[in-house]
Parts: structure tokens; C-alpha cells; sequence
């Protein structure tokens, strides 16, 4: 683990516009600079960097960070990885903290298996050039219609039939037996075998390789194919699970697809090695494949670092595609949009990519794909025909799979699509999706959204045709007529007035969040009185005051960088530096903290104010007057929607008991909302 120390190091001489420097083209443009980004396509630039910030944003696609994250993003890797790269820059020596002995041993042992590994791949490409390698290793690879390039790019190899040759090659090197066993790379037999010639056996022997890559580049485990039509042996043959090589965290292909991926926005998935290599041999880059297995929830993570769309490309093996659904799910649940094209039958991505090239096979994709949902529905329903059994069981697994898509807004659609598809009521199908999702995803939270909307129906059942009493003050309750009976939405349906209020408490959130973030440790002064002028901390005045009154952030983006904020400020008694929220592991947070710190950038001053020397205050000089003025304005917003929503409630009881504890606890908020009225006054 890298030193506190060196980090800081690090961080103070990576200058912003250097680093981005040697992988983009920038153009100065007043005080920052421009570019194309170079994570997606765009002719106008708008991919902005940020000397005096120390950032970049593009606000064209939204990624944004500092120094080190660009780095990350751009190549993919680690932040460990990202901070010796950027000290490698400059000359830093990286001094990692004493470690344990068995840290130290583990990992010693895993580089030592890396360093085995890389000469391994190195071997088996060297092999190709040797009599037997050229005959059986590159006749293979010309069968397949791989040309030298695509061979050389992806390192492809040979691993000789001579039983041991590998091993004895190895330790004849000076490799150790030990990390040849615990690669894979080597089987070793419990007793000699007199007939075989030694204890040793590669696991790859006479096979054709692949190897496997890490977001890095580093080779980490491989494929074999054999070239024997004997049915008892496996056509591919895979590194086993090691301390370097973890099958579910890996996808083949991942490190020569990285940048494509970012460049298009856009992950192709298919099966396997050979699928991968012809598409990019064909032009088509952005492709990566699970190596014939389900995909795990790190596959879909490790993608989800360049985009959120991913485009699954089938054959026509039937047996296949029902199988591939069920992981298709997780990649929803990830809240990732999943595209599907079925290629023509007897086709796969492998014969179909050898026959095209890059423009025919995205103009196919283009044309040929479709939703997920909607491609499911088609597939389940081909097969359901008319029997009214299965046609119940496609329902319930079209109902599992939109279940699990996170946004409220994306569910409703396909409701509707897939009620039109499969002639079904919608409201049954929103009923259904709700069930699923209470069991599924929501938990408890599902549950009260459907207690609440029960509380509702019995309300509107209760008044129904008499005329709602209007008495309450501030309530007028919603025109049922619009909403189908008995419909359930996990979302609770919320008037426009109230929509309204939701979004202004998040702005006015992300403004207090704003100051903390770029002026936490600052002070500034505040007039107590015309006669009095106090100096307040940012940190301080923002965190105290809204503890005092016990308030929680509505927005949960906001919510959790104002609590690691408020944690750190409290438990460490020190302010926690931005790069803490930048490099943050959740990408949503790091992305909006980044938002928040170059909102300004959009913004320049008027040329006609310069000439006439018109000259109008920083943020910085207005802290006095802005944070005591964000933060009781945002009180009262947070205050209002309570003394609405006990309003309402007030309509719905039946005791007078009820009746006076609501009673009461209006008259404390509203007395509550009185001070705060009164200190916004004193602010204005």
C-alpha cells in the first residue's frame, strides 16, 4: 500500500494539463483548455481542462475528475495502478507502507506469477516459429482466417505436444516449480510416471493459446484449444482459478477493447476467443467475450467502467440464447442498457465477422438489434405459440426481467411495450412488476410504497362522490379519475407542485454540498448585528446547523457525500480533501462532485464588462452572504413538505385523539418555519 505521503507527493506534482497532455491534443482558450474528448466521438470540442482546478470535464458525455482519474479512465486502470504511473512521470519514488510478512510474501508470490506467466505467453508465441509449431500452431490460426497482425496483437501462441517440454523449458530458466503449479501452467503428478518420462505435465500440452489479459495488459491465465478430434478430451482447456486469475472478474479481450469501448460507448459481447478475434480483425474493437461461461456481476461491473450499453450478439442456437437470459438480468439490474441482434441462422460472430467488414457488420447491428425486453418476449413467445400455459410462463419471465431495471421511468415503458406484445391488461402487468420487485429488489422499502398506495385508495374510496372537504389548510388532494384502480407503482405519483419542491431541494443540496466541497476549510465573515462581524468556518456553520435541527438530505447522492463529509470533519477533526469524493469508488458520486467543482466553467464573463470595467464579485467574496442564506432557505423548503403531508394526513383519521397529536405537531413546524423566516430575513 502507497504511503500517505507519496500520495500527497503525487497528487502535488501531477499537473493537470501535462498528464492529459501526453494522450489528447489541447488548444489554450483563456484561461483553460480544449479539446475533443477522448472518450467519446464529437467534431466541436467540449472536453475542458482546468489548470487553476487541476481538472478536466467534458460536457459533452459528463466524465470528468483530476490527474489521477483521467489516467484511470483512460487506461483502465486501478488507482494504485493510475498513482505509479502519473509518479513514474515525474521521477516520484513510490514508498508503500512496511507490510506485514504475509503481505509481503503474497505479494511477492503473485508477481513472481505474473513475471511466470508473462514468460510463458512469450514461450508459446516463440513456439509458433519452431517446424512443429508452424505446422500444427499457424495452420490452425490460418484455417481460421486470422492474418500474421491479428496473431501478433493478440500474442497467440503454441504449446508443443512433447508432454513437458513447457515445465523443463521453465525450471531450466530458473522458474520455479511452485508458481509453475500455482499458474496452472503445470500439472505435477504424485508419483513419477516411467512411461511419460518425469513428475511434470503441461496442462496445455499440444494445444493452440490464448492469452488472457487484465485491464493492464498483463497476461494472467489462457485458453488452450486442442486440434485432436478425440471426444474425450475438452476442445478448450482454461487456466485454473489462481492468486493472478479469477475467471468471474475477467473478461477476454477487455484490455485491446478498453479504449474503443470508451470511444463508442458501447460493449459488444460475445462468446468467445475467436468470436473476439475476428471482429477486430473485421474493425469492430469495442468487443470483448465471457469466454463461454455466465456472466458474473464484476464482468458487468468491470464494463460498466467505460459505458453503460452493452449490445449481445446471439447465433441461432436456441439452447444458447434462453441460457445467456438469465445473466442478460444482472446486466439490467446494473441499471445498463442491454441490446440484443440474433445473426442469420447458421451464422455466428466468428463466420459472420470473416465475410464482413467493420461498416457491414455495424450497419447489421444497427439494423437488427433491439431491446432486450422486447427481444426476449419475441424469442419466449416464438415457442409459447398458442398454448395459454407457456404463454403464462413467458409473461412471468418478461415480468422477472423488467422487475429488476432500477429507474422507475424505464419500467413504465416496457410495461407498456410488453403489454401491447403479449395482449395483456397493463395494470396487471404494473401489479406484477411491483409484486416482483417488493421480493426482488425493494424490500422493505416496496412494501410501504405499498401500504402507502393502499392508504390512498381507501382515502379516495372513502370520499368518493361526496366532495373531499377542502378545510385543511394547503391540502387539495389529486383528481383520481386519470389513475386505473388498483395500479401500483413503487414510485408514489407525485403532483407537478410537488415534483417541483423534490427539484428544488435537490439544487438547493447541491449548492450547500458545492461549499463544502470548494470552500470547507475556508472562513468567511458574517455581520451579526450592523455593529458586529463575526468570522465562521464554512465546514463548521454548514455541518452545525444542520445537525441541530436533525435534517437528512433528500437527494442520496448529496445525502452520502455531506454525511463522509460531516463523518470525517467530526471523527478526524480535519476537512477531507476533495480528491477523497473525485476518486471516489462510487462513479456517481465522484462524477457529480466533479460536476460541482466546474459548474462555473460554462460560464465567462462578458467582454463589454471587462471594457467598461465593470467588475462583479467572486463566490468566494459572497460566502458571508450566500451560506447562511442557502442554508435557511433550504430549511424551510425541507420543513414545507412535512407540514403538507401531516395536512393530508390530517383528512384521513378518524379519532380525535389523532386529530390533536397532528394538531400539535403542525403548530410546532409552523412555529418552526417562523424562525426560520425570521433568520432568512437577517440575511437578505
Amino acid at each position: 500500500m502507497i504511503d500517505r505521503q507519496t500520495v500527497d507527493r503525487i497528487f502535488a506534482a501531477a499537473d493537470i494539463v501535462e498528464v492529459v497532455s501526453d494522450f489528447v491534443t489541447l488548444k489554450k482558450k483563456g484561461v483553460n483548455y480544449q479539446a475533443c474528448c477522448p472518450f467519446h466521438n464529437e467534431k466541436t470540442p467540449s472536453f475542458v481542462v482546468s489548470p487553476s482546478k487541476g481538472l478536466y470535464k467534458c460536457f459533452g458525455c459528463g466524465k470528468g475528475g483530476n490527474a489521477i482519474s483521467f489516467v484511470m479512465e483512460h487506461e483502465g486502470l486501478s488507482y494504485v495502478e493510475a498513482l505509479k504511473w502519473v509518479a513514474r512521470k515525474y521521477g516520484i519514488e513510490v514508498k508503500e507502507r512496511e507490510q506485514s510478512p504475509e503481505e509481503k510474501q503474497r505479494n511477492d508470490d503473485r508477481e513472481s506469477m505474473m513475471i511466470v506467466t508473462s514468460w510463458a505467453n512469450q514461450y508459446f508465441v516463440d513456439q509458433l516459429r519452431t517446424p512443429e509449431g508452424e505446422s500444427v500452431g499457424v495452420g490452425y490460426f490460418r484455417e481460421r482466417g486470422f492474418t500474421d497482425a491479428t496473431i501478433a496483437k493478440f500474442q497467440l501462441g503454441y504449446c508443443p505436444a512433447k508432454g513437458d517440454a513447457m515445465t523443463r523449458a521453465a525450471l531450466e530458466g530458473g522458474y520455479r516449480e511452485e508458481f509453475l503449479v500455482g499458474t496452472g501452467l503445470t500439472i505435477k503428478r504424485e508419483t513419477a510416471n516411467d512411461r511419460s518420462g518425469g513428475e511434470y505435465y503441461d496442462r496445455f500440452c499440444g494445444r493452440v493459446m490464448f492469452p488472457v489479459h487484465s485491464l493492464s495488459g498483463r497476461v494472467i491465465a489462457f485458453g488452450g484449444r486442442t486440434l485432436r478430434t478425440d471426444k474425450k478430451v475438452a476442445k478448450y482447456l482454461n487456466s485454473p482459478e489462481s492468486e493472478i486469475y479469477h475467471k468471474s472478474n475477467t473478461l477476454y479481450g477487455i484490455y485491446f477493447a478498453k479504449k474503443a469501448i470508451t470511444q463508442f460507448n458501447r460493449c459488444i459481447l460475445v462468446e468467445g476467443y475467436t468470436d473476439v478475434l475476428q471482429m477486430h480483425q473485421s474493425g469492430v474493437e469495442n468487443v470483448v467475450a465471457s469466454s463461454g461461461t455466465s456472466l458474473t456481476v464484476e464482468q458487468i461491473k468491470l464494463v460498466r467502467r467505460f459505458t453503460k450499453n452493452i449490445t449481445v450478439i446471439y447465433d441461432g442456437d436456441a439452447a444458447g440464447i434462453k441460457a445467456s437470459m438469465r445473466g442478460i438480468d444482472m446486466i439490467l439490474r446494473e441499471g445498463m442498457t442491454v441490446r440484443c441482434v440474433l445473426l442469420p441462422e447458421g451464422e455466428d460472430p466468428d463466420s459472420f465477422a470473416r465475410t464482413h467488414n467493420a461498416t457491414e457488420l455495424q450497419g447489421y447491428v444497427e439494423e437488427h438489434e433491439e431491446d432486450f425486453i422486447s427481444f426476449k418476449t419475441r424469442i419466449l413467445l416464438g415457442d409459447a405459440a398458442e398454448d395459454p400455459i407457456k404463454r403464462a410462463e413467458v409473461i412471468s419471465s418478461v415480468v422477472d426481467s423488467i422487475a429488476v431495471i432500477p429507474e422507475a421511468i424505464d419500467r413504465a415503458v416496457f410495461v407498456r411495450d410488453c403489454a401491447r406484445k403479449l395482449e395483456i391488461d397493463e395494470d396487471i402487468l404494473i401489479r406484477e412488476v411491483a409484486r416482483k420487485r417488493i421480493t426482488m429488489v425493494d424490500g422493505q422499502a416496496g412494501r410501504e410504497a405499498m401500504d402507502n398506495q393502499r392508504r390512498k385508495e381507501q382515502f379516495l374510496q372513502r370520499h368518493e362522490g361526496g366532495g373531499v372537504s377542502s378545510s385543511g389548510p394547503g391540502f387539495s388532494p389529486e383528481e383520481p379519475a386519470s389513475e386505473p384502480a388498483g395500479a401500483v407503482d413503487l414510485a408514489p405519483k407525485l403532483s407537478f407542485a410537488e415534483q417541483g419542491l423534490n427539484r428544488e431541494l435537490s439544487r438547493l443540496e447541491r449548492e450547500l454540498v458545492g461549499y463544502l466541497l470548494k470552500y470547507g476549510g475556508e472562513n468567511f465573515d458574517f455581520a451579526m448585528s450592523p455593529t458586529e462581524i463575526v468570522s465562521m468556518g464554512v465546514a463548521e456553520v454548514i455541518v452545525n446547523d444542520l445537525e441541530m435541527d436533525r435534517i437528512e438530505m433528500h437527494d442520496p447522492l448529496c445525502r452520502q457525500i455531506y454525511e463522509e463529509f460531516a463523518r470525517i470533519f467530526r471523527q478526524e477533526n480535519r476537512i477531507p480533501e476533495v480528491n477523497h469524493f473525485i476518486n471516489h469508488p462510487s462513479p456517481e458520486v465522484a462524477s457529480l462532485v466533479v460536476d460541482l467543482l466546474t459548474e462555473e466553467e460554462t460560464y465567462a464573463p462578458s467582454r463589454m464588462w471587462e471594457r467598461y470595467e465593470i467588475r462583479v464579485s467572486t463566490e468566494r467574496e459572497r460566502l458571508g452572504e450566500a451560506i447562511p442564506k442557502a442554508i435557511t432557505i433550504y430549511k424551510s423548503k425541507v420543513v414545507s413538505p412535512i407540514i403538507a403531508s401531516l395536512q393530508k394526513e390530517l383528512l384521513g383519521i378518524e379519532t380525535m385523539e389523532e386529530a390533536q397529536e397532528i394538531i400539535r405537531r403542525l403548530e410546532s413546524l409552523n412555529e418552526l418555519r417562523k424562525k426560520i423566516y425570521e433568520k432568512y430575513l437577517r440575511t437578505v
